[in-house]
């Protein structure tokens, strides 16, 4: 009988490891570049675009430095275990970025698209006075009213949600069937369809003009979808777990609080990832919930700031949009190690 060789087949075995994880990492490079390719392009236009325009090449010199660096630093993250090594990769990336993107493209980089962060009257002073029917506001009041939309209503999602997603998980009452039915036959029509009743009963209750109305309106849009989540997660959490709590004497209040919720905390992080996001870039209903210019957002404000009859200031228009994706960019990273670990109706990932 011939005796098997456990070094050849070990040896054969990291091999085929190898080239299966380098053809996932191709894979996924070839379909990565295409997605965030515009989105270094929005970058790159800020900071180096002028009165003139944009010149294609400064485009293409500098994605040829920012893409690969990317790219290296996923590798990098998937290849190397320890944070430690990540963290040194990372930091050796940038550094070589900053100097590709120094010797590239230095000479054409400037700030100056950036001023209306500190300019409360940058686009008066361009278009004139008057624009789009009033007067134009300074940028960090939009962001001020944007955020204040997306934290009250995401806190209103991620509260009710939870606790609707926990009771329809746990208790069997009369209508449980019907009531889920009709959160999944409200999700397929798109809430568009309802812009003027919802604009007819935002005037009736008075709150026309006011930013409670598009809070209220976008947590009521959102919550049958959370709510499905929610309960999913609920589902996965064992009966077993919370009735060990309540009979070593905790109440049905403090189990949840103390039991339940911690296993489901990617399902809260997750709704509250996606609430906000959906309020940052609400642009319909903050739009069609007011008359005139009672109040801005950062949507409303980048759509004035691209509309220009008399031509488009790029540089400007590019700088404000980066600054709009920074919140929920910021978010996404800050939040990035429980969305990757998550995984829908399972405690964990």
């Amino acid at each position: 009988m011939a005796q098997i060789d456990w070094d050849q087949l070990a040896a054969q075995s990291r091999r085929h490891r190898l080239i299966k994880n380098s053809c996932l990492i191709l894979f996924l490079t070839l379909v990565s570049v295409p997605v965030i390719l515009p989105f270094f392009w929005v970058v790159v236009i800020s900071f180096s675009a002028r009165t003139g325009g944009v010149e294609s090449a400064i485009l293409w010199r500098a994605c040829a430095v920012l893409v690969p660096a990317v790219l290296a630093y996923g590798v990098a993250h998937l290849t190397l275990p320890r944070i430690a090594h990540r963290l040194l990769a990372g930091a050796g990336i940038l550094g070589l970025t900053a100097l590709g993107l120094w010797l590239s493209v230095g000479a054409e980089l400037h700030l100056n698209n950036y001023r209306f962060l500190i300019n409360a009257n940058l686009i008066e002073d361009i278009r004139g006075a008057g624009t789009v029917g009033g007067q134009f506001p300074w940028v960090w009041t939009a962001f001020g009213n944007s955020l204040l939309v997306a934290l009250c209503s995401t806190v209103m999602k991620v509260t009710v949600a939870t606790l609707a997603g926990y009771y329809i998980s746990r208790f069997q009452f009369r209508g449980r069937n019907g009531f889920l039915q009709g959160l999944l036959i409200i999700e397929v029509f798109h809430p568009w369809m309802l812009t003027i009743p919802i604009f007819l009963v935002i005037y009736w209750v008075g709150l026309l003009n006011t930013l409670a109305g598009p809070i209220l309106v976008l947590t009521a849009i959102g919550l049958p979808f959370f709510i499905f989540i929610m309960k999913g997660f609920f589902d996965a959490v064992p009966w077993d777990i919370e009735m060990s709590a309540m009979a070593d004497g905790a109440t049905r209040r403090q189990a949840f609080h103390m039991v339940v919720l911690p296993q489901v905390r990617p399902g809260l992080i997750a709704v509250g990832v996606l609430g906000f996001i959906t309020g940052w870039e609400e642009y319909v209903f903050v739009t069609a919930l007011r008359t005139g210019n009672s109040y801005w957002v950062m949507s409303t404000y980048l759509y004035y700031v691209a509309e220009d009859v008399m031509g488009v200031d790029y540089g400007l228009v590019a700088a404000v949009s980066v600054f709009y994706m920074l919140p929920s960019l910021v978010l996404y990273l800050a939040c990035q190690r429980y969305l990757t670990q998550m995984k829908l109706g399972g405690i964990k990932g």
